[in-house]
């Protein structure tokens, strides 16, 4: 796997991605930096430092091929979707594969990545920066390196750990040494990262509270889904590991974060979701009496308080890479064409992926009767639209539910235009649909963080606390289907149910009541059906839910790569319905 032949470009490429407009006159020619004069000075540490931020957009700019996305449609409470034609999308959830480099995009993504941050790492000290900074710096890049490995991981199972510039051809390695460097990093970034409040450090960067929860998070995953008691810690070399993190080391940092961070809930639950936005909530009648109290949306950034870390998309996006990217899952997962328009406003026009599975609707409603997440996170259309068309472009595997945390979200001008966005009137720019999709895709969200304390802990503090914003009352004693519950729909349509059910060991049997659920085709009554081997055997086949490596890095690696359990014949392609 000849890895560095896809990166060697990082430098010029880090120069471009973190300059302004007045910075193209300058005379300085970053093009002909090289590892003899880069970096040097603290503006080549910022300029390396963003190289590697950057990566996290590449990925977003091509979404269909990356984990989030992949979560999202194969997990028991999505469907594939889209058109006809997008075999690729409805792939995902039957646990199948439409030609050999789906995810080849992603891969390059998230090992350029690594490539970068690896060459940070061994080269910020060579920059004059003081040392708080350097400190800061060097946090964030381990607190990305774990990150980056940890979706590569939960999406494809063991992977080639490198932890160097040179020019490698690795081999999969083993997944405890993989959990190992990312429990290491992890500490780094702890130890390295100030203790300021979240709100004092700048928007979309790493924290030492980020850090902290993602270590919970990828504990939790590789002890529930491996079936360990406590995570190993690596030596920093990725070839041994030295010791082993403890739940009570975990649950200390999950301590800290929660109690120390500044972070909190948004007192409205909705508020998190880009349909209260100020432009928008005047005329949607869900969200009217937000308007009317002047309590809109909490504009991504350092001044939400419940972003513990989050991807930054951009409403200055273009189609390049100099300006930056805007929220492309928003646009694949918006409402096919014809829909989108008047009868189903705010929300808007897109691709068609991801259907919600209308058992969850139904689900929810018998266990939390009274959980106005229910209505925040999933858009009915048989009771919130004045008209929609099913079949519209031929959608395909639809539910008529739709899910409304990340979709387009249309809105009025003065003179009562419809417009494609309202990001066009919140920050006066172009209307084109495709481009202004400006929410930040939030990985670590502060409620999840409470979720996992309590999880950690087996106490109900951290689920009563969410519970409480959703006006619900508390609940006595802890137990894990209660946590379930909390978790499932809290955290609907944010790229940890995959995860959860998996680590839970509940995966095969959710997947399974998939077949014989209600859905249209074309917009023609039909019921979702087992392709392949069937969705549960699907799971097993895979090793546990992993997806394939991309063909040319296996062919690149000269037979080094092996291809993941249950993948690379013709058994495993969607051909369609």
């Amino acid at each position: 796997m000849k890895m560095y032949f896809r990166n060697i470009l990082f430098i010029a490429a880090a120069a471009l991605v973190c300059v302004s407009c007045e910075d193209f006159l300058d005379t300085d020619n970053l093009t002909k930096k090289d590892t003899s004069n880069f970096p040097q000075t603290s503006t080549d540490a910022d300029n390396m430092v963003t190289g590697v931020y950057a990566t996290l957009s590449m990925a977003v700019s091509n979404p269909h091929e990356t984990y989030f996305y992949v979560a999202e449609l194969v997990s028991d409470e999505r469907f594939g979707g889209g058109g006809e034609n997008d075999k690729h999308f409805m792939a995902m959830d039957h646990l199948m594969n439409v030609g050999p480099d789906a995810y080849e995009t992603f891969w390059t993504a998230r090992y350029r990545g690594v490539f970068r941050a690896n060459m940070a790492l061994q080269t910020l000290d060579n920059c004059e920066v003081d040392a708080s900074t350097l400190n800061r710096y060097k946090g964030e890049m381990h607190f990305l390196r774990a990150f980056f490995y940890h979706e590569l991981a939960e999406m494809f199972g063991t992977v080639p750990l490198v932890l160097s510039t040179d020019p490698v051809n690795k081999e999969r390695t083993d997944i405890d040494l993989i959990y190992g460097q990312m429990a290491y990093d992890l500490k780094e970034a702890i130890s390295l990262l100030p203790t300021e409040k979240y709100n004092v450090q700048p928007s979309g960067h790493a924290t030492k509270w980020a850090a902290e929860a993602l270590l919970a998070r990828i504990f939790l995953f590789y002890t529930g889904f491996y079936g360990k008691s406590e995570l190993p810690l690596g030596d920093g070399t990725g070839e041994a590991n030295a010791g082993s993190v403890s739940k009570s080391e975990v649950i200390g940092y999950v301590d800290d974060c929660v109690n120390n961070s500044g972070q909190s809930l948004v007192d409205d639950f909705r508020r998190l979701w880009t349909y209260s936005n100020p432009y928008t909530a005047a005329e949607y009648d869900y969200v009217k009496d937000l308007y009317d109290s002047g309590k809109t949306w909490v504009v991504d950034g350092s001044g939400n308080p419940e972003h513990v870390f989050a991807i930054k998309a951009s409403n200055l996006a273009d189609w390049g890479t100099i300006i930056g990217y805007s929220n492309q899952y928003c646009l694949h997962f918006g409402l096919r064409a014809d829909n989108g328009g008047e009868d189903t406003f705010p929300f808007g026009v897109g691709w068609g992926a991801g259907p919600v599975n209308s058992t969850l609707w139904t689900e929810w409603e018998k266990a939390e009767p009274n959980d106005m997440r229910r209505k925040a996170s999933i858009l009915d259309v048989e009771t919130e639209s004045k008209a929609f068309i099913y079949g519209a472009d031929k959608q395909m595997e639809e539910t008529g539910f739709w899910q409304k945390k990340y979709t387009t979200i249309r809105a009025h001008d003065s003179e009562g235009t419809l417009k494609n966005s309202f990001s066009s009137l919140m920050w006066t720019n172009d209307d084109g649909f495709q481009l202004r999709q400006v929410q930040d895709l939030i990985v670590i969200r502060f409620a999840d963080v409470l979720l996992m304390q309590s999880e950690l802990k087996e106490d109900v503090a951290g689920i009563n606390r969410v519970r409480e914003r959703a006006k619900l009352p508390a609940i006595a004693s802890y137990s894990l289907d209660a946590l379930k519950r909390e978790r499932r729909f809290e955290l609907a349509f944010e790229g940890r149910r995959w995860a959860d059910i998996r680590r839970w060991g509940d995966a095969a049997e959710l997947l399974g009541k998939q077949a014989g659920v209600n859905i249209y085709n074309r917009g023609l009554p039909d019921i979702m059906k087992n392709f392949g081997s069937g969705y549960a055997t699907r799971y097993s086949e895979t090793g546990g839910g992993f997806f394939p490596l991309p063909q040319t890095e296996i062919d690149l690696s000269d037979g080094v790569l092996v291809q993941t359990p249950g993948w690379g014949t013709a058994a495993q392609e969607f051909t369609g319905w």
